[in-house]
């Protein structure tokens, strides 16, 4: 990954081109029963621990959202959007296996997109 620094008004930023951020979207219903089993907050604890096991860095929110289930079935559910940025695809992959595993899901979605990301340090020495 090329990285270059820049100086601006105090602030150190590092920019890195040709990034990839992965979303990993993942439903809250059971495949079988169609409702969720658990609190929303036993999910994310769940999926945290599964990130931290895969030493990811990542973000997420929590949205509606609808599915259709192999047999044409319609669902509608909280649905975990997992946000990870220039993460090994492999490692991705593995996440999404455990996520739908432990979630009880038919499938999991994962999109890719290119992005550029940078970090702001503050470099001002504050007292």
């Amino acid at each position: 990954m090329d990285a270059e620094s820049f100086l601006f008004l105090g602030f150190n930023l590092h920019c890195h081109k040709n990034m990839t951020e992965t979303k990993i979207y993942v439903g809250l219903n059971d495949a079988l029963t169609r409702l969720q089993q658990h609190n929303t907050e036993t999910y994310v604890d769940v999926m945290k621990y599964v990130c931290k096991s895969h030493h990811v860095s990542f973000s997420f929110v929590i949205t509606e959202g609808g599915f259709f289930h192999e047999d044409g079935a319609y669902t509608q559910e909280q649905t975990l959007v997992l946000s990870l940025i220039d993460a090994d695809r492999q490692v991705t992959e593995a996440i999404a296996k455990d996520l739908c595993a432990f979630f009880h899901q038919e499938y999991v979605m994962i999109t890719e997109s290119m992005v550029n990301a940078y970090y702001i340090k503050d470099d001002l020495k504050l007292k």
